[in-house]
This record gives structure tokens, sequence and C-alpha cells, in this order.
């Protein structure tokens, strides 16, 4: 992941109804992210305050409803329960990435249950 195009979206689908998101990546990687994983790893103060590693937190609605592009740099889920303020950089997208070939290679992440900020 040490390319510039390892983090530059071309394409992401999330169909209503689904329960992952999926992103392809400039690199040609392409990211599964199901929504449990993005929800437990909100990235925003209210579910990890404001300093540490970002932990799995469980709960809260599973319903994407919006996705919103921050500046070229992130995006920001909206969901159901109108939760809506975790900003989630494309390389942190790249580090959740659930994909077979990144669960491989993400062993400390996995066991650890959390990211760094």
């Amino acid at each position: 992941m040490s390319s510039p195009n390892s983090t530059l979206p071309v394409e992401l689908r999330a169909p209503r109804g689904a329960r992952t998101l999926e992103i392809d990546f400039a690199d040609g990687h392409h990211a599964v992210y199901p929504h449990d994983v993005l929800r437990g790893y909100c990235p925003c103060a209210i579910c990890q305050g404001h300093q540490g590693p970002i932990r799995y937190v469980p709960g809260g609605n599973l319903e994407l409803t919006d996705i919103a592009e921050v500046g070229d740099y992130a995006l920001r889920l909206t969901w159901a329960d109108g939760h809506s303020t975790g900003i989630y950089t494309f390389v942190f997208m790249r580090e959740l990435c659930q994909c077979a070939e990144c669960q491989k290679s993400s062993r400390h992440a996995r066991d650890t249950n959390e990211y760094s900020r």
C-alpha cells in the first residue's frame, strides 16, 4: 500500500439494502467493507473518544442512507439512525479492508481489534 494510487478510489458501490460497501482503488485493489465493520470502527470522537487507537465498538444501525465525499481524501457515512460524524479517510479505509488478501496481511489489527489514528 505504498503507492499514491492505493488510496485513490475510482469506483464505489453500496447498493441500497446491501450490507457491504465496495471500493475499487486506482492500484487495482477491490476492497470490501461489511457495514458492521464500518459502523464498529467509526472513527468519530463520539464513538472513539479524542485519542488512542480506533477500536471496535459494537452496536448502532447498520443501514447506510448516504455517502458523501469529504474533499478528495475521505468519505462521510450516514447511518439510518442519523449517525454521521465519522470521517473515513481513504488511508483508513485501506487499513480496514476485509477482503481475503487484506485479512491475510493485517494480522495485528485483526488480532488486537484496533487501528492507529
